[in-house]
């Protein structure tokens, strides 16, 4: 367990970026599951933070998920165990959301199971003033994804989406959610998808995602309500990004980036102290080391940028 520093961005009803004031957040790395609970044994008077950052709290999608023989009663207690999440951090005062993959909740099994669990934790989020991320797994889930996004979305503002950059079809997904204000988490993607499907090179993947971020970071975005989250490790890409933002006089309020704990640590920081806000993303529970494989696996290039990370650190 670990304590790092940070200045949050309260959830609030919009979502993760929504007002300025200095606040007190104790960021801890848990291990396994339950162990979040030690949030709430935190003394959050101990240390005065002073920096613009903030983390999500993400708990790989349960292996037998990945394979269709997830049981209904697994979908109820992975539920279960974000319900007690989400209680853990509101009684510690941490700024931490949660992030969860619909195939944890049962998507394979029952659409409606899944969108009844998804409602209990978006209502309770609402409660405490939180919010819910829903990842996005491979191109199959897509459009299941988006349409249990939506109609989540129709009945409250505590959710948001991740879109992945390197899906031609991206573009057209982001037009279709910016009228409904939607806070978009926008990634580059590491599944393994076939080349009709997603771009194959890096380049091209690149240059996409900066032409979607500056989609959703245009002032027609903003005025929609959009508010996005940068999702990426990518220094020459964050710099574009910045260039951007501060060209174009985007606020603060209206992004925020979002990385892995303890990859590009130094990007991080140097965001930070340049006033822009970061939201650190966390895996826990027993099957994080197996999760972090599979990502790895899923796409060659992830061991490269994960080795590059582990030597510049």
């Amino acid at each position: 367990m670990a304590v790092v520093p940070v200045k949050a961005a309260s959830a609030g009803a919009r979502g993760p970026a929504s007002r300025d004031e200095d606040v007190k957040v104790a960021v801890l790395i848990v291990i396994h599951p339950g162990d979040v609970r030690t949030i709430a044994r935190c003394d959050d008077r101990r240390v005065r933070y002073r920096h613009q950052m903030a983390f999500a709290v993400v708990m790989p999608e349960n292996v037998l998920c990945e394979v269709a023989n997830k049981q209904i009663d697994e979908a109820g207690q992975d539920t279960h165990h974000y319900l007690d999440v989400l209680e853990n951090v509101s009684a510690a005062g941490v700024d931490a959301h949660i992030s969860i993959k619909p195939t944890q909740l049962g998507l394979d099994l029952d659409k409606e199971l899944c969108f009844r669990n998804l409602q209990r934790l978006v209502d309770r989020a609402a409660e405490h003033g939180n919010f819910v991320w829903i990842d996005m797994e491979s191109s199959r889930y897509v459009d299941p994804t988006l349409e249990l996004f939506r109609r989540t979305r129709a009945r409250s503002s505590h959710i948001g989406i991740a879109l992945q950059a390197y899906l031609y079809r991206t573009s057209h997904d982001v037009e279709s959610l910016l009228p409904l204000g939607a806070a978009i988490r926008l990634v580059k993607g590491a599944y393994l998808e076939p080349p009709d499907v997603a771009y194959p090179k890096k380049s091209d993947v690149d240059e996409n995602y900066y032409k979607l971020a500056c989609r959703l970071l245009d002032e027609n975005a903003r005025q929609m309500g959009t508010l996005v989250h940068l999702a990426t490790h990518d220094v020459r890409l964050a710099a574009r990004l910045n260039a951007f933002i501060d060209d174009h006089g985007v606020p603060n309020t209206a992004y925020e980036y979002a990385m892995l704990y303890g990859i590009q640590r130094p990007l991080q920081q140097r965001l930070v102290a340049s006033g822009r806000r970061v939201r650190v993303l966390i895996s826990y529970g027993e099957d994080w080391f197996a999760w972090y494989m599979r990502r790895l696996a899923e796409r060659p290039a992830n061991v490269g940028f994960v080795l590059k990370n582990l030597v510049s650190r």
